[in-house]
């Protein structure tokens, strides 16, 4: 009951933060159309998805694929939220000139999270801190990205060495989720603002780069979060970025989509 607790009150204080900090696209309506409602459904659930197709498609090539996973405000069955912040970036037409690929980006149903956590608050009960039990089962639309992300590699159109995943808030720990759960599967991966078990990062050290962004001042998920990463990637010897943004809050997101070369140093990563 008490674990219940601490989950509520961690959902409710990131969707009343984001709520306020995050500022919707202008352009969501346009690109909204730009994108294909999807939906995957395994063993009585259901995960519903965006797909971006890429632009000039040719049926006889293979192409990369960049999975998205979005914060907490996005989380719904409406199938929409999620194009929010970074439909705009990923679909539009110049990075769709030049990076052709699909383009997925899946939607969370209210009060789930991408990855099983558990929250902690200071003395104060104002400051949060995060527990990712790696040992712990998956929540039920983490469970289905990885078998989703199979059946698009088993249909041929995906290349499977060119499969990369990244996400902000609630979706950069996915991201850093999975990563940790499945290294062999990503070529590359871009958690933004995000938290995760660093003492874990040993399982995608050397197999999957990553580049970590994260807002020096953001009240809602510590940046200390992606500085342990950094320390810990850094001892380990991997291949990873660390960027961060001084005095930037929570929606970090927002440097990020106007970073230069995040997607020139994303999709240069393969798998071997």
């Amino acid at each position: 009951m008490r674990y219940l607790k601490l989950m509520l009150c961690l959902l409710v204080t990131l969707v009343t933060i984001d709520t306020r900090a995050q500022t919707p696209d202008a352009g969501l309506q346009a690109i909204d159309s730009v994108f294909s409602y999807e939906s995957f459904i395994r063993q009585g659930d259901t995960l519903r998805y965006r797909m971006l197709t890429p632009l000039h498609h040719d049926i006889h090539k293979q192409y990369p694929l960049v999975i998205f996973l979005h914060g907490a405000g996005e989380r719904g069955s409406d199938n929409k939220a999620q194009l929010k912040h970074g439909g705009k970036w990923l679909g539009s037409d110049s990075l769709r000139e030049k990076f052709p690929a699909y383009v997925l980006f899946p939607q969370c149903p209210v009060n789930e999270t991408w990855a099983p956590m558990k929250v902690r608050f200071d003395s104060a009960g104002k400051r949060m801190s995060f527990e990712f039990p790696l040992d712990a089962p998956p929540t039920k639309p983490g469970g289905m990205l990885k078998p989703l992300i199979d059946s698009l590699v088993a249909s041929g159109k995906v290349d499977p060495k060119r499969i990369y995943i990244g996400g902000l808030s609630l979706g950069g720990m996915g991201t850093f989720y999975m990563i940790t759960k499945y290294p062999d599967l990503f070529a590359a991966a871009f958690p933004i603002c995000g938290s995760g078990n660093a003492a874990a990062a040993a399982n995608f050290a050397k197999k999957v780069p990553v580049w970590i962004f994260h807002g020096g001042a953001d009240p809602v998920v510590p940046v200390q979060a992606s500085r342990e990463y950094d320390q810990k990637l850094k001892s380990l010897g991997a291949e990873y970025k660390y960027t961060e943004y001084p005095g930037v809050g929570h929606d970090s997101w927002n440097n990020v989509f106007v970073e230069p070369g995040v997607l020139e140093w994303l999709f240069e990563h393969k798998k071997q």
